[in-house]
């Protein structure tokens, strides 16, 4: 006998709350604007930008719908949030049908290779003819 579909929908349903809240709360409140949110540590003490830098400022952008300025804040951050939506969709559609879970790469290759971009992205923002990335 198969679980009723209520609950094979309620762990995909349930992950969508955390950053469907993340998205409610930074919509209401401006993080261009100081004081708002936590400074990244990384920046406050090096100087160098890490990957995230400049993420909460695209998803403020997304979410008043400015697409651009959420890519000139942190292109990585917007591809990740679009991924993060595409799994999330494929996840909920498979639970409606049959159960299971999220669609997540299995192969360490696939891995390395983001954490390769992630890495990537990170050194070129912060070089001299990266300023096309920086936040």
């Amino acid at each position: 006998m198969t679980e009723p579909r209520v609950r094979r929908l309620l762990p995909p349903l349930c992950v969508a709350a955390v950053p469907a809240a993340a998205l409610l709360c930074v919509r209401a409140v401006d993080p261009n604007e100081p004081g708002h949110y936590p400074a990244c540590p990384l920046l406050r003490w090096t100087g160098l930008y890490c990957p995230g830098c400049g993420g909460l400022r695209g998803l403020y952008a997304l979410a008043h719908g400015d697409l651009a300025g959420a890519l000139r804040a942190n292109a990585l951050a917007v591809a990740a949030y679009a991924a993060f939506a595409v799994l999330w969709a494929v996840w909920l559609v498979r639970a409606a049908r049959r159960g299971g879970g999220m669609p997540l790469p299995s192969r360490a290759a696939a891995w390395w290779a983001l954490g390769g971009l992630v890495l990537l992205f990170t050194v070129v923002r912060n070089l001299p003819f990266g300023p096309a990335l920086a936040p």
